[in-house]
């Protein structure tokens, strides 16, 4: 239990900068309090004493601002950064190693009972503040759910899901939204989204190098015809006076502009 106890300790202080002594997470972390508050709550609803594992959950929520239903499955080293709003349904289950940021809703979309109503999520699954995971479907290990997304279907894991309804990003080969791991290529970015993870940033991207490579053909094209020209006397004149020989498309500046 002692171990536990430090395991959780230690994760907020290997993931937070601002946590400063042990001393300060037990003290003033509403997340860490919430989870220990679970932890008897969860007990207790599985022991037949339901109505006593709601109270507790009910005091949780009024002490922390965090709402975990009794019955949801918590893993080790999870930690719950801010956290004032989020909700963990019944029939969630968070893996080992996840993050979730404030505003959070772990939430359902079916109103049968006895059925998987809320999402589970794997291992180092980061959710982004103000995320809505909505149904009974799996968030893959190291998956990412940006700030604001609404994420109604799985997301496979190391994948990235941003925007409302979220859209999926695949992963990358040997990246992990896990804050625990050394990753030298591309370090943890708190809130799980950089720039490089937007869809429409990257789609914009992709039209203006294509856009700067069909010009860049169309001018070589171009000046091999001007060059033809030169060395036809009688074919002179087929060069148009607008013709783009020189390429003028400023895709870099574009690119300034979409990464801003």
């Amino acid at each position: 239990m002692f171990a536990r106890l430090r395991s959780d300790i230690q994760c907020i202080l290997d993931r937070d900068p601002a946590a400063r002594s042990t001393w300060e997470v037990i003290t003033c972390y509403p997340g860490l309090h919430a989870i220990w508050l679970h932890r008897p709550a969860h007990w207790c609803w599985h022991h037949g004493l339901k109505w006593l594992g709601r109270f507790i959950s009910h005091f949780a929520r009024w002490f922390t601002g965090i709402e975990i239903h009794p019955g949801a499955k918590i893993g080790e080293r999870v930690f719950f950064d801010h956290a004032m709003g989020v909700v963990v349904g019944e029939t969630a289950e968070i893996g080992d190693g996840c993050t979730i940021y404030q505003g959070v809703t772990l939430g359902g979309t079916s109103l049968y009972k006895g059925t998987k109503r809320h999402p589970t999520l794997g291992k180092d699954v980061v959710v982004s503040a103000g995320a809505k995971v909505l149904g009974g479907f799996e968030v893959g290990d190291g998956a990412k759910i940006g700030s604001n997304a609404v994420v109604i279907k799985p997301v496979p894991a190391g994948a990235t899901a941003v925007g409302i309804p979220a859209r999926i990003i695949p992963s990358k080969e040997g990246q992990s939204a896990d804050v625990t791991e050394s990753q030298p290529a591309r370090k943890f970015t708190a809130y799980g989204i950089t720039q490089e993870d937007d869809p429409l940033s990257q789609a914009m991207r992709g039209l203006i190098d294509n856009a700067s490579s069909q010009e860049h053909q169309i001018a070589l094209l171009w000046q091999a015809i001007e060059k033809l020209s030169a060395a036809n006397q009688q074919a002179k004149d087929c060069v148009p006076c607008d013709a783009a020989i020189k390429e003028q498309f400023e895709a870099g500046k574009l690119n300034e502009l979409v990464g801003k």
